[in-house]
């Protein structure tokens, strides 16, 4: 597991940074209105382009926590993270853990 970026509520946008070794840029969450069950809660943007979607979910222990998929053209492969609410009000962390690699 390891944090890869925080955010902070900024009216209806969620906001913030994601770094890794080869990752450092500024993604803004915007609300969206779901045209299906299954559709994204929320588009990410960073630098005017669409880098990918977030979904509301609720984890095994009923903690509530964005889903969140972001990929470029750039990235070697999608980047699967979930955003969790932080101890101060407004604020999440984003998380990401390594795919288990099952045996095929």
């Amino acid at each position: 597991m390891a944090v890869i970026g925080e955010f902070t509520t900024n009216g209806n946008v969620i906001q913030g940074n994601v770094r890794t070794l080869t990752v450092a840029m500024k993604v803004r969450l915007h609300p969206i209105e779901r045209v299906s069950r299954d559709a994204p809660d929320f588009r990410a943007v960073a630098k005017g382009a669409e880098l990918g979607a977030g979904w509301k979910a609720v984890s095994g222990n009923g903690e509530p926590y964005i889903s969140l998929k972001l990929d470029d053209p750039s990235f070697n492969a999608p980047i699967n993270a979930a955003l969790w609410p932080a101890e101060a009000d407004g604020d999440y962390v984003l998380v990401w853990n390594r795919p288990n690699r099952e045996a095929a």
